[in-house]
């Protein structure tokens, strides 16, 4: 049994570094396909290392409200660490399995916003495959759930400071968006209120 189909199917323990491996090289094809709808190989590239940075990222930053979860309910730090890294390896190889479909939607769309939407659709597939993964691997509801909203929190603030993930054809290649550092929720709320109230 591979260490990938060992891991989706939680009947073997991983090792964390072979965890690791698999969602960095996943994440990175992934971000290779979601970059290709602007036919640019810069973005494809761009888009292929921010992906990986993206998850991993916003993972290290929960990782000590994580352990002082973990304090709290007096549950084993080291195997929360293993069911997180488990539910992103799930959610990278999820990703990986829909670029395929991905390229092949590509090809039959012509609007950036259907980019935008096909990405969004295999990312809620993936985050659900995820959270399976998560709740096999991790069995207090009560720190499964704050997890979840935590790192569900700092990863859209995260997206929002790395976009562009797909690559509108008609703006450079940008490693960042101009004005990065703006609030992901200010934002959404202020459109929101736009179409509310025009």
């Amino acid at each position: 049994m591979s260490a990938t189909d060992a891991l989706l199917r939680g009947r073997a323990r991983v090792p964390a570094r072979t965890v690791q491996n698999i969602a960095v090289r996943w994440l990175f094809f992934y971000g290779a396909a979601m970059g290709a709808y602007s036919g640019r190989p810069l973005q494809m590239l761009v888009s292929a290392l921010k992906l990986p940075l993206l998850l991993l990222a916003s993972a290290l930053v929960c990782l000590p409200a994580l352990y002082a979860m973990c304090a709290a309910w007096r549950l084993s730090f080291r195997d929360a660490l293993l069911a997180v890294g488990a539910s992103q390896a799930a959610l990278a190889v999820t990703l990986a399995a829909f670029a395929p479909l991905l390229l092949v939607f590509y090809g039959s769309i012509g609007a950036y916003p259907q980019a935008l939407l096909g990405n969004g659709v295999c990312f809620l597939v993936a985050t659900v495959v995820a959270h399976v993964v998560l709740r096999r691997r991790l069995a207090h509801a009560g720190a499964r759930r704050a997890w979840t909203m935590l790192y569900g929190f700092v990863a859209v603030q995260a997206a929002w400071v790395l976009r562009p993930f797909i690559g509108d054809p008609s703006l450079p290649v940008r490693f960042l968006r101009e004005e990065p550092w703006s609030n992901a929720y200010v934002a959404v709320a202020r459109t929101v209120w736009r179409v509310l109230i025009p």
